[in-house]
């Protein structure tokens, strides 16, 4: 089969590969679109993502949706649907039986954290668990499903909030996630949702899809102590401060973005004299079953995909992803 490949920094290459053969309680899928994420973006710009560094060819995706090749159980009919839930849980620990997503030794599709590395979905097959297999409703075109994992990531985000249902909200960063995170926060209920970029490109595709607000960062005020729920979607210290700064007292803020292993000077006066609660979230548990239905009922969520490139032209659209100014989310159509 075909499949791209990351060997080091800078060298992604389209290769052959063997076709996998899915075992019992698997299930081989044919893949039809593969969205380019930050952590694909580290592996192949640095050959790492924070830690974990790309030591054999690792074959990069985890927003994915395709159709069922072979499904030995036959509960499957070929053709069917589907997206992918990407995590692979690990050992239960006590404290947090129902955070399967937290424990330990788990795996996640096209990661380096795990050796063997955990080959991802940018191929032409792609063999999963059944457990990981979500059928699309018929109103949800495959396309648009490829959204399915960034957007669970945004709605397991406002969960972790406590909800945002009648509350002012802040999304910090309007990338491909920030934006999904801004049109889950308005889907969810929040009375008014205002997004943050450096770059104007982002903050127009944020006003196409609806959001009450847009402020440049450098060029505009961000209100202070205004927002009830404030979700930082960048990692960057400098943001990270001002969504501290923005809370209101007692107020919330979410870090959905992953900061670098290592130290960076944040103002953490603000958590102390307004009592915020500052929070980490992780991936998702479930919501990528909520993500299909939003995906299904909300086809403008399909205009956070700026960009479609065929699989042989790979390295363009790796390019493409990384100039943020340009480009929301760019999928690739693997090889249908």
């Amino acid at each position: 089969m075909k499949a791209i490949v990351i060997r080091s920094r800078l060298e992604l290459v389209e290769t052959e590969l063997p076709t996998p053969e899915p075992q019992a309680g698997q299930v081989r899928l044919r893949m039809a679109y593969g969205g380019i994420c930050g952590s694909d973006l580290h592996y192949y710009h640095e050959g790492a993502n924070g830690a974990y560094v790309v030591r054999e060819p690792l074959v990069p995706g985890h927003e994915l949706s395709g159709t069922v090749d072979l499904d030995p159980s036959g509960e499957l009919a070929p053709g069917t649907p589907v997206t992918i839930h990407p995590a692979t849980f690990g050992t239960p620990e006590p404290g947090i039986e129902d955070r399967p997503h937290l424990w330990p030794n788990g795996a996640y599709l096209g990661s380096a954290s795990t050796w063997p590395h955990t080959q991802g979905g940018l191929s032409e097959f792609v063999v999963v668990g059944n457990h990981m297999v979500r059928t699309l409703p018929g109103t949800l075109p495959l396309r648009r499903a490829a959204l399915a994992e960034p957007l669970a990531v945004a709605l397991h985000a406002i969960a972790i909030a406590d909800g945002v249902k009648d509350k002012r909200v802040l999304v910090s960063g309007s990338g491909a996630i920030g934006l999904l995170t801004a049109s889950a926060a308005l889907s969810a209920g929040a009375v008014e949702v205002v997004t943050t970029d450096v770059l104007p490109g982002p903050l127009q595709r944020a006003r196409d899809l609806g959001v009450h607000g847009t402020v440049q960062v450098g060029v505009d005020e961000i209100p202070a102590g205004y927002f009830d729920v404030v979700l930082e979607c960048t990692a960057v210290p400098a943001a990270i401060t001002a969504a501290l700064t923005a809370t209101r007292r007692a107020g919330t803020v979410v870090l959905v973005g992953i900061p670098a292993d290592e130290p960076r000077g944040v103002n953490l006066a603000p958590l102390v004299s307004r009592e915020l609660q500052l929070r980490g979230t992780l991936h998702f548990k479930d919501e990528i079953d909520q993500a299909v239905q939003l995906l299904a009922t909300n086809p403008a969520l399909e205009q956070v995909v700026t960009h479609e490139y065929p699989a042989d032209q790979a390295v363009e659209a790796f390019t493409t992803a990384a100039d943020s100014n340009l480009s929301g989310k760019v999928l690739l159509s693997l090889w249908t």
